[in-house]
């Protein structure tokens, strides 16, 4: 991590003029303040004021001084910028204005979260893989659902419409030291992912954030629109963010069975399996919108059941190929909407919980469970994810390991805030509706 000193001289050599200090709100939108080179001492010392109550569930307008405190290993150029006069961005913890912790940020809850993994001796490792759609604007730069090419899966141009946009999105984030490992033409017409390499699970967390920004950037650049919206097209793929995880200590990976063993350690499935028993109650944070429910319908390749296999990629949870050290559970449920920061921490959390609990995980599933009948699946005694936000909101309440690791302060605002979405939307009169029933009734 480079000193203050380090960064202020580095600021100076090298022309940069702008800084701006991101941080996320408890929904994981990112936000940020602007200053100039000129206050960066003052903001690594002391932290920068704003209005917390003008963001949504952070606080009221008679506590609303708070302080943005940069994270010196957040640094980064904004290699998009201008190369005179440069920008550059921090990632910034946030306190209340007296110096105490603020309940509130997204990013502290992990970082404890992290804390309690470090003291058993363990990091938690994390690859996300991310998808997302590019549609064509309109005249005046405004998103339509148009997608920008009719591709498929790993297509290429000219059929990938997308491979520029693409390719500069990669070279983006390699300048901010991404190590990019693939990326290619998703499923569904318009949709495209991008893997970039695993990382401890706060690094991985602010890459989330990164990667979400830079894509949408690049792509404006580009004339075109990308959205992190799971479900944009009817009767198509939706968009999901799996998560690859595993368990290190010491530099080994505690879910390897070995070199030549097919299976996964004991470790591995007492960590899944805490996962497993919590997954209800994550869904609600790991899948935040009314739309991200759209997606979990069955033949497109998005998990209906609580279950878990290897390889099989209908489920839940899966175990992909190679195995050894690169072995790894791989969790298909969350989308990128989500907040990383907050579904990381419950994801931990959840799998340290099956470790202490010396929890035993369920038999793999190695059917096809997309078109499960529901006594064959009443038999093998898998259960489903909720089906909507309103189910996913009960079911987190009704866990009380999410109100520990979230804390009262985004508990109680994220399922306000949440419950309100949902009545919103369940009083609208759809589209849907009016084609069914106008002409019928």
């Amino acid at each position: 991590m480079a000193s203050k000193n380090d960064l202020l001289k580095f600021v100076e050599q090298n022309d940069v003029k702008f800084i701006r200090l991101q941080f996320a709100d408890i929904f994981g939108n990112m936000k940020n303040i602007a200053i100039t080179d000129q206050q960066l001492e003052r903001a690594l010392e002391e932290g920068v004021m704003f209005d917390a109550s003008a963001i949504a569930g952070f606080s009221e307008v008679e506590q609303s001084d708070m302080m943005l405190l940069p994270d010196p290993a957040t640094f980064q150029l904004m290699p998009w910028r201008p190369q005179h006069g440069k920008v550059a961005r921090f990632i910034c913890d946030i306190k209340n204005y007296d110096g105490s912790q603020f309940p509130g940020d997204p990013r502290y809850i992990l970082k404890r979260s992290e804390a309690k993994a470090k003291q058993l001796g363990y990091t938690f490792n994390i690859g996300p893989e991310c998808e997302f759609f590019l549609f064509h604007t309109d005249a005046e730069g405004r998103p339509t659902n148009k997608t920008h090419d009719a591709a498929g899966y790993c297509d290429l141009a000219p059929s990938d419409l997308g491979e520029n946009c693409r390719r500069e999105i990669c070279m983006v984030l390699e300048d901010m030291g991404f190590e990019i490992e693939a990326s290619h033409h998703e499923n569904a017409a318009g949709q495209h992912e991008i893997d970039f390499k695993y990382s401890d699970v706060m690094t991985a967390a602010d890459r989330i954030m990164t990667f979400k920004m830079v894509v949408k950037i690049v792509a404006q650049r580009n004339g075109l629109h990308a959205t992190f919206m799971p479900k944009p097209i009817y009767n198509s793929y939706g968009s999901g963010m799996h998560i690859n995880m595993s368990l290190s200590q010491n530099g080994k990976n505690l879910f390897n069975a070995g070199e030549n063993s097919m299976d996964i350690s004991e470790v591995a499935k007492m960590f899944g399996a805490g996962i497993l028993q919590h997954a209800k109650g994550i869904t609600a944070v790991a899948n935040p919108l009314v739309n991200s429910y759209k997606r979990f319908v069955p033949g497109f390749e998005a998990p209906v059941h609580i279950a878990w296999s290897h390889m099989n990629r209908s489920l839940l949870m899966r175990i992909p190929a190679p195995k050894g050290e690169a072995t790894r559970i791989e969790l298909r449920s969350p989308d990128p909407s989500c907040n990383p920061y907050l579904t990381l921490a419950l994801l931990l959390e959840a799998g340290l919980d099956g470790l202490q609990k010396n929890l035993v995980i369920p038999a793999p599933v190695d059917i096809n469970t997309y078109n499960l009948a529901p006594d064959r699946e009443k038999e093998l005694g898998i259960q489903r994810l909720p089906s909507n936000l309103l189910f996913a909101l009960e079911e987190m309440k009704k866990d009380p390991y999410i109100k520990d690791v979230l804390g009262e302060h985004i508990f109680t605002k994220y399922i306000s805030a949440k419950e309100a979405e949902w009545a919103s939307y369940n009083s609208i009169v759809h589209s849907w509706e009016i084609d069914r029933y106008l002409s019928a009734y």
